[in-house]
């Protein structure tokens, strides 16, 4: 049998790897929790329930987008195992469906590779988002000092107009209102910078897998093209199989395809209908080019929390 050519042996670095280093692995790949449905119920919940008021949404969001790209990394597993079922399966039939579906079973399993690979980019617009949820806690301790002493204040003129605590408290509520200022400011400029560099991550990382997958569907038809389907009458002799050779190249031109991808090669390229731009495309290498690089793990950022706790 012709089952010598894989996408699975060892590769040198892409030309969208050495373009864009790929970021570390997930923090959200199944550790101790497991891939439950039960544990994902629990940490949304927790989420939402624990921590600062006014980092408590984001933080859901957060802790949500771990659910969902732990699903992303079960339906990988069970798609690398639908792809070795397809070849198991296509292994006792006739030569040409026996090569097709095990070409076919490497195609579909470079899928289930990729999906693993968007994991590990899409976290980092997990981890991003985690600037503006520690931003939003940061600034909860000086709204909850201003609005302290403001209600102090107006215990003491109800109850004791005359008392002397009531300068002190105001001299303490113009330092806690310039201090809110500041954090309040941070608050906003970090929320933007970080928000668009998220979402670069984000679109990113779908772009790439989008046009990868494309381009494995291109090379799946391709495939199917060397499969004989004409009908023969009983007794007729099929024509022997000699498509070896072709879906072979067919392997090695989808690998290469998917090797040389980067993003100055995508295909797709969106473009705006702006009354005032009519005429301009929008360039989302321009946005792309943008985003921070960060290369920050979960684990880093808990061990910084705990140090500045």
């Amino acid at each position: 049998m012709h089952r010598t050519y894989s996408l699975r042996s060892q590769r040198a670095p892409t030309a969208a790897q050495l373009q864009s280093p790929p970021p570390p692995p997930s923090s959200t790949k199944s550790k101790f929790f497991g891939k439950g449905s039960i544990s994902h119920t629990f940490r949304k919940s927790a989420a939402g329930a624990l921590g600062p008021e006014l980092s408590r949404k984001l933080a859901q969001l957060i802790k949500m987008e771990k659910n969902l790209m732990r699903s992303v990394e079960i339906t990988a597993g069970e798609r690398k195992d639908v792809a070795k079922q397809l070849s198991l399966w296509g292994e006792g039939n006739d030569d040409d469906i026996s090569d097709i579906t095990d070409k076919l079973g490497v195609l579909i399993y470079e899928v289930g590779e990729l999906e693993d690979q968007f994991i590990d980019r899409y976290d980092q617009y997990r981890i991003t988002l985690k600037s503006i949820r520690d931003i939003e806690g940061s600034v909860q301790p000086s709204r909850e000092r201003k609005q302290k002493i403001t209600d102090q204040i107006a215990y003491l003129k109800y109850k004791d107009p005359q008392s002397p605590k009531i300068n002190v408290l105001e001299q303490e509520l113009v330092r806690a209102e310039a201090e809110s200022l500041v954090a309040e400011a941070q608050l906003s400029n970090i929320t933007r910078e970080k928000l668009k560099t998220a979402f670069n991550y984000q679109f990113d990382s779908i772009r790439e897998h989008s046009e990868k997958i494309a381009l494995i569907a291109g090379y799946g038809k391709a495939l199917l093209e060397l499969l004989d389907e004409s009908p023969v009458t009983p007794g007729e002799t099929r024509p022997a199989y000699d498509g070896y050779e072709a879906s072979k190249q067919i392997i090695i031109d989808a690998e290469n395809a998917l090797a040389s991808w980067t993003f100055d090669s995508a295909v797709v390229r969106p473009t705006l209908s702006l009354a005032a731009h009519e005429d301009e495309e929008y360039d989302v290498q321009d946005l792309a080019e943008e985003a921070e690089n960060l290369q920050v793990t979960e684990q880093e950022w808990d061990n910084e929390h705990k140090v500045e706790a």
